[in-house]
């Protein structure tokens, strides 16, 4: 079970770079329900998600690097792609323990920062003071949601 938190990031604290990261590329196969296909660094991951925004069912499953470049252009939409920061969830959260997965999107979607922080259970995410310089929170308008980006057209008129 999958129970995160999305925010919109205007202003990232200045030394997320600093922080520990990866280099993500992902696709999705189908988007009702969510299978997405993921390159993190140098590992390869199927994911299906189900339903719902707050919380939702997620599994892993690991590909090879073959399995990935083969499904790659059978994907839909957009292919997105992001750097995620992971930083510590500072004290006045109340998520002590908890990481802050911050992602940079390059590509289509350049410009556009998201934080996600994953609970433990439904009451801590409800729980969580957000820092400062998180923004809008985006968890329930489904709006953000990477299946969905995929879906869209960022240079469409608004």
């Amino acid at each position: 079970m999958e129970i995160e938190r999305k925010y919109k990031v205007a202003a990232p604290p200045a030394n997320y770079t600093s922080y520990p990261r990866h280099t993500i590329q992902q696709a999705y196969l189908c988007t009702e329900p969510v299978i997405r296909i993921r390159r993190q660094d140098h590992e390869y991951y199927l994911t299906y998600k189900s339903k719902g925004l707050l919380e939702r069912e997620e599994y892993n499953l690991p590909l090879t690097g073959e399995a990935y470049a083969h499904l790659l252009p059978k994907a839909d939409g957009i292919v997105l792609s992001k750097t995620r920061y992971l930083i510590p969830c500072p004290k006045e959260t109340g998520a002590t323990g908890l990481t802050i997965e911050l992602d940079v999107f390059s590509g289509a979607y350049e410009g556009l920062i998201l934080a996600e922080v994953e609970f433990p259970t439904k009451e801590a995410a409800l729980s969580f003071t957000p820092p400062g310089w998180f923004g809008e929170d985006v968890t329930f308008s489904g709006e953000y949601q990477n299946s969905r980006l995929s879906r869209k057209n960022p240079m469409a008129p608004k």
